[in-house]
């Protein structure tokens, strides 16, 4: 499930800055390219395990490079399905979602200064 109007899509920040900000949020950086990286942010819930994703292109330099510049899309958001990986389709509790929504504030802010 794609979360729109997020408010973190488009943004442009340099690859040292954004990994240090996502560590401290509590995003992981885990699955990266030369080209993008993907941060996941891990919500617990009675119904199972979901992950926040943010993903990032590089649009200046590469992944490897801490001054790369990057630009944010569209987080979404989906279920843990083991060993297959996410669900995308399944149904996000209302609880799960405030969750995700409250990291996507925290990283606005934490980007927008």
């Amino acid at each position: 499930m794609v979360i729109a109007d997020s408010g973190i899509a488009n943004i442009e920040i340099h690859l040292g800055e954004l990994d240090q900000l996502m560590k401290q949020l509590g995003f992981v950086r885990w699955a990266w390219d030369y080209q993008h990286a993907t941060y996941d942010y891990k919500i617990e819930d009675k119904n199972g395990v979901y992950y926040l994703r943010v993903k990032a292109n590089a649009i200046e330099g590469k992944l490897e490079d801490p001054d790369a510049l990057l630009k944010l899309e569209e987080p979404y958001i989906g279920k843990h399905l083991f060993p297959h990986g996410l669900d995308y389709e399944a149904p996000i509790p209302d609880k799960v979602l405030s969750a995700a929504n409250q990291a996507l504030s925290r990283l606005k802010q934490s980007v927008s200064h």
